[in-house]
Parts: C-alpha cells; structure tokens; sequence
C-alpha cells in the first residue's frame, strides 16, 4: 500500500512539472531536491543510486561534472576539477545540439523563405552561393543533391573525421579513408569543400563540416549570426547566464560561429536547453522550438535510415543503450560531454567533462570562476581484468545514462 502511495506521489509531482520552469539563477534557479526523502517523494529518485553515479562519472575525465533534473526538480549538481556552475568550457560537439535546433525554429520562422524545409537542396545559389566561387560551378556535382536534412543527419555524403573514419549503410559499418576536415582558419570554404565518400543519402558518417554548413544556411535564410540566434531565440527568453561560443583561437578569431561545435554555457543553462527539449520546444508559455521539430530527435528519420543518429542526436530507438529508455536521445562531444533527455522519465542530464585546455579562459574571454587545479595532473587509469578503470568518451556517457536511468523510481 505504501509502494501504491509513493508511486501516485510521484506521478503527481510529474503531472505538476509539466507547468513548471526554473527562472534565472540570477532569481534563484533551478528548484531543488537534494536529499534522499525528497528525492524519492518529489522526483522518484534513488540517492544511492545516484551516488553510485556520480562516483563513477568522476573516473570518465579530468574535469567535469554531473547535473540531473527529473520531475522539474534538481536532484543532483555535484562538479570537480575545473568544472563549476558558472564556467564556460567548450562544449565541443555538443554544440551541434544547439545548431539544430537553431535551424529547426529557422524552418518554421522563415519557412517562406526556404518553403522546401528539410528536403531543401541547399547546395544552390540562393543558399550557399559562396559554394560556387571562384569560377560559378560547385567543385563537387554530388553537392547539388545535399538536403538540409541530410546535412544534419550527417548523411550528406561528407568523409568522416579523425584519422581513423567510419561509415555505415543500412546498420553496418565499415571504415573510410582519412581526408582533410574543417581548417578553423578558413572555417566556411574549407567546410563547404570537405571531401565527399558517397551519394547524398546514400550513407552516414561522423562529419563536424555539415553542421557547420546548415549554420551557413542559417545565416544566409535570417541574415544573423548564429550566436546572435541562439541568443535571441533561446538564451534570453530562458534566462541564461553568461555564454559564449569559443571564437578566440590563439592569434585568430573566428569570424563566425563554428556551427559544428565549441558552444559554451553555464550547466545550469544547458540543463535549461535539455529541459526546454523535454518540454516539447516550450518555455514559461511560449513555443521556442518546434515540437514537431523536437519529435524527430529520438525517432530514425528518412534523411538517416542508416543509423540512430537524427538531426544532431544520438537516439536510442533501436535499444542500442540496453539500460535506457528507448525514447532517450542525447548529444555528445569530445572531452565527455553531453546533455541527455529521457521523455519517458521526465529526466534530463547533463554530463560535463574536458580537459584543462577546454576551460582556457580566452577561448570564450568571459570572466571565469577561480578554477579548482585539484586534478591538472589526472590521467586515466587503464582497464585490467583487476580494475574497472576508466570510461570516457561515448562509452562513458553511455555508461552514465543507463545510471542515472537505473536511480530514476529506484
């Protein structure tokens, strides 16, 4: 009977925080639930469990941290090393997270000026005309038949990245040979003309210049900058705090933002982003984002029959993630970072990782919090029959999701 009680409060606390949004930390933030009888009455969380968690996420990267929100509530926010509410490391890939779903309110805020959507073949005059210099001929033909669609399900028949890339067709991979990728000091040109392994649509592979060049487009269909977008569009009606994305590289600024990446917010703020996505698009009564837009991110999609990767998230439709949700989608990026949204369990989590160059104040020049330099000298302890080691990049998140899924109800 006090299983059946217990239950039905919790469900209540759900059904509530459907009306629910967290004001600016400036004007208190985020409602919490931090200990164990709350976390279990007000968001159906097991503190053990959780704490199991966040032991773990601590042997996944230098520095980091782990925020998780179920049923509105915060139930846990604990960082180390480098890592604090207020810092702004680069975020890496899951930047991309963000590009898309810039694009996605684009689509239906100027859908009269690209009416053709995701199935628009980008690579045009109207487009991308600066994919047509020097001599007005594309210099790959294969481009004309590119998608928005399928440049941000990474099927755009781009070569992979890394020195080592992968493909996949129909579910099964198979490697690619290494070919230049983006050059960050010629950021559009050289993104525009990245070596193609395939047909538009005939293929996926992990390729940072499609993003970038749906951001293009994006400039080119608003006539703003995709920082100033995502500013107007997401951050200042949701009330984050200080942001940036990471233009300063060295001697060089980039002149635009890298649509592919580099995006830096505080964890609370991303947790916002994530939340606003579990939401369906919506914030303190107002649609920010497409909800049918949202819908397609955890669900394979016709631009990317290939593999569980749709508009920039990886999903877990296919059950790939066995302690997951299949409804769970998530985006990733280099240094073991990745917000995670989980409709079923009215749950989103954001993972924070990055080594100490990706705290470097000067990539962003906000002011930054007295970084804690506890863990400079970490390094990862190898796995052995003896030890479990550590876990980073995409098995770590992996890893982390299936936790925090298993402390949700525990």
């Amino acid at each position: 009977m006090l299983r059946i009680f217990f239950i039905l409060e919790v469900l209540t606390c759900a059904a509530l925080a459907v009306d629910y949004f967290p004001p600016p930390d400036s004007a208190g933030g985020w409602r919490i639930a931090l200990d164990a009888a709350q976390m279990r009455k007000r968001a159906g969380m097991d503190l053990p469990k959780l704490e199991q968690t966040w032991t773990f996420t601590q042997r996944c990267t230098q520095n980091g941290g782990l925020l998780v929100v179920r049923n509105g509530y915060l139930v846990l926010e604990k960082y180390f090393g480098r890592a604090s509410r207020n810092a702004n490391p680069d975020m890496a890939s899951t930047g991309k997270a963000f590009t898309s779903i810039a694009c996605g309110i684009m689509l239906q805020e100027f859908r009269d000026r690209i009416p053709e959507g995701l199935d628009a073949k980008v690579f045009t005059e109207k487009y991308l005309p600066e994919a047509f210099e020097p001599d007005g001929k594309l210099d790959d033909a294969r481009r004309a038949d590119i998608t928005l669609g399928q440049l941000l399900c990474m099927s755009g028949g781009y070569n992979g990245e890394g020195g080592a890339p992968m493909a996949m067709v129909m579910g099964k991979a198979f490697p690619l040979q290494p070919a230049p990728g983006q050059n960050i000091r010629d950021l559009d040109q050289s993104s525009l003309r990245c070596a193609m392994w395939t047909n538009a649509g005939a293929g996926y592979s992990y390729s940072s210049p499609e993003p970038h060049i749906a951001s293009i487009v994006l400039r080119r269909v608003t006539g703003m900058e995709l920082a100033d977008y995502i500013d107007e569009r997401l951050a200042k009606p949701m009330g984050w705090g200080a942001w940036a994305y990471c233009l300063h590289r060295g001697d060089f600024t980039l002149p635009h933002a890298n649509g592919a990446g580099s995006i830096a917010v505080h964890a609370t703020d991303a947790l916002r982003f994530g939340y606003c996505l579990l939401r369906h698009g919506k914030w303190a009564g107002r649609q920010l984002a497409p909800a049918d837009y949202i819908a397609r991110c955890n669900q394979m999609s016709p631009y990317n029959p290939h593999c569980p990767f749709t508009l920039q998230f990886e999903h877990n439709s296919d059950g790939h993630v066995v302690g997951a949700p299949r409804d769970a989608f998530w985006k990733s990026g280099a240094g073991g970072f990745a917000i995670m949204v989980v409709p079923s369990l009215d749950l989103v989590a954001y993972k924070m990782g990055g080594n100490n160059g990706q705290y470097d104040p000067a990539l962003t020049g906000l002011l930054q919090p007295t970084p804690d330099h506890s863990r400079d000298d970490w390094k990862p302890v190898p796995r052995t029959p003896f030890n479990e080691g550590s876990l980073g990049g995409d098995d770590g998140i992996r890893r982390v999701l299936e936790m925090v899924c298993a402390a949700a109800g525990g």
